[in-house]
């Protein structure tokens, strides 16, 4: 397959735009249709099932990953593959190093991001964790955390097939990675902006969490190392006990308490809602940027 024709500068963008908001749709489209068939299923009914998904819980995360990561998945091969004539090179799905390789270091530093993110908030917001009285004991705790993982993998991928897939890659092709990956983080950042506890402070974050997961879309490893990299970082602060972009996770034996104050440490939001996180993602994507010299495409 060869390339779309895609100029560099103004005359490219507005193609690039467009095939980026086509995608997204469909994307969206498809993907909320899913989620309402299998909220019926599960429900016994539409009703119900529109009801169903309205509130928030675990269930309902895995239920609209998954539409999303379908609709994604489907929004690719029709409009990326077949329309626009990407290979899965370009998309970086292959041929940019070992995958598994570029997961698990993604993973490492989306890890290690999160809990050096925690640990500020410890040491200068006063944020701490205390007992979970009566939630069970150590396999409680790793079974729920396992689930957590299973239950964020869909949405962590799904979010990167549709902000790092197509879309970076044809804007990228008019304006160059660095200007791809800043206006489409931005968009990731508002994207966010509904979520509970949503701060213009929180938004910013998630939006530089965009920057930190666009850099890693261009390590080796691709796709994979920018699914490690969030996976990594929502897992950390979920099986932690903290918020994720606003959602809280019941996990047994420990509960996060933030601190404060809140635009130090993220208060109901989350640690991504605070200055303990901007510094973190700001180190961790200096940290990408560094490891994106070796990428072999």
């Amino acid at each position: 397959m060869t390339a779309p024709r895609i100029p560099r500068g103004w005359k490219g963008l507005g193609k690039a735009v467009a095939w980026s908001l086509a995608f997204a749709v469909f994307t969206v489209a498809l993907s909320l249709t899913l989620a309402w068939v299998m909220a019926a299923i599960l429900s016994g009914g539409m009703e119900p099932g529109s009801t169903w998904l309205s509130v928030p819980g675990p269930t309902q995360i895995v239920v609209q990953g998954i539409a999303v990561l379908v609709g994604a998945l489907v929004a690719t091969q029709l409009i990326g593959i077949r329309i626009l004539r990407l290979d899965w090179r370009t998309l970086r799905w292959r041929g940019t190093g070992p995958g598994a390789r570029g997961f698990m270091i993604g993973a490492g530093l989306g890890i290690a991001a999160a809990a050096f993110t925690l640990l500020l908030a410890v040491v200068f917001g006063g944020a701490r964790w205390v007992d979970d009285a009566g939630a069970g004991g150590a396999i409680a705790f790793a079974t729920e955390s396992l689930w957590t993982v299973l239950v964020l993998a869909p949405a962590a991928f799904s979010e990167e097939i549709l902000f790092r897939g197509v879309p970076l890659v044809v804007l990228a092709m008019a304006l160059g990675r660095g200007t791809a990956v800043v206006a489409l983080a931005v968009v990731f950042g508002l994207a966010h902006g509904l979520n509970p506890g949503a701060t213009g402070q929180g938004v910013a974050n998630v939006a530089l969490a965009g920057v930190f997961l666009g850099v890693a879309f261009y390590c080796p490893g691709g796709i994979w190392t920018a699914f490690g990299a969030h996976l990594g970082w929502n897992m950390a602060l979920a099986v932690s006990g903290a918020a994720v972009s606003g959602v809280p996770f019941d996990i047994p034996v420990i509960d996060f308490e933030a601190g404060g104050p809140s635009w130090l440490t993220g208060g109901g939001f989350g640690p991504e809602g605070g200055l303990v996180a901007t510094l973190s993602l700001g180190a961790a994507t200096a940290a990408m940027l560094r490891w994106a010299r070796k990428d072999p495409a």
